[in-house]
């Protein structure tokens, strides 16, 4: 892909060399969370904190997570704004910068009550002609920016969790359901993303990660970091847009070692 960089805030482009007073490049690094900087759904490792720590003396560092940010909270820490010069949860559809709340957008507002009943009728019909091994609870997560849908429902366990997923790779549950929303509700001008292990997003077009750089201009290099970025995948947009330098890793792991080779 082909990378257009951001102007800075002055007007002009300082050299990717030169360091701002606070000793940090004139760059930012977005992470993803589940697959990015944690295992799916599961804690971040305290190296993976030192590495954020050491990171942001060098750059600036936000994340774009596609869950609310109680469940970024869970898996990065309860300090996780303070870990973060940006953080964006639901896509950036609620935006921090440092511990401030900076947007917040409505999900409902924008759709209306009845075209929500609409969604959430049709979900849960379709949701009870499938057959899939085993089903839990909470198969629908409202959140403020976006629909959260779930076949096996988000209660499952972390072993119930990895089954789905591999089951899932084989029989495209998400995958055909996505398919069957996007022909019934085309009218609505949805996205719907896959990721994570168990489910998918559902949100109005344009509220898909990219929304979150409205936020983050005046850089010389914006990076992202992403393990989902194929065409249907939640780092998709944000991985092809042309203000970002993406980057798709495998594990927190493979984060690490990337970083390490791009900003020392």
């Amino acid at each position: 892909k082909i990378y257009l960089g951001t102007m800075a805030a002055s007007g002009t482009k300082r050299s990717l060399d030169e360091t701002a007073a606070d000793g940090k490049k004139n760059i930012i690094a977005l992470f993803d969370v589940d697959g990015t900087l944690t295992p799916a759904r599961k804690e971040v490792d305290p190296a993976v904190v030192e590495f954020l720590k050491d990171l942001r003396q060098k750059i600036t560092i936000g994340f774009v997570g596609g869950s609310d940010l109680s469940k970024q909270l869970e898996q990065l820490g309860p300090n996780v704004l303070e870990m973060f010069d940006f953080s964006f949860a639901e896509n950036g559809l609620t935006a921090y910068k440092g511990a401030d709340l900076i947007a917040q957008q409505s999900f409902s507002k924008h759709l209306g009550e009845e075209n929500i009943k609409r969604l959430l009728n049709w979900i849960l019909h379709y949701l009870s002609t499938i057959d899939i091994p085993i089903k839990r609870g909470t198969f629908i997560e409202f959140r403020a920016g976006m629909l959260n849908v779930s076949p096996i429902g988000r209660n499952c366990s972390q072993e119930e969790r990895d089954d789905f997923e591999k089951f899932d790779k084989g029989a495209a549950i998400r995958t055909t359901m996505v398919a069957a929303m996007q022909k019934e509700f085309k009218d609505l001008k949805l996205t719907f993303s896959i990721g994570g292990q168990i489910s998918f997003d559902i949100f109005p077009e344009g509220w898909d990660k990219r929304y979150a750089l409205q936020y983050v201009t005046g850089f010389d290099e914006i990076h992202f970091f992403g393990d989902k970025t194929f065409k249907g995948g939640n780092d998709h947009e944000i991985f092809e847009d042309e203000r970002t330098i993406g980057h798709t890793v495998t594990s927190p792991e493979n984060t690490m070692e990337l970083c390490k080779e791009i900003f020392g």
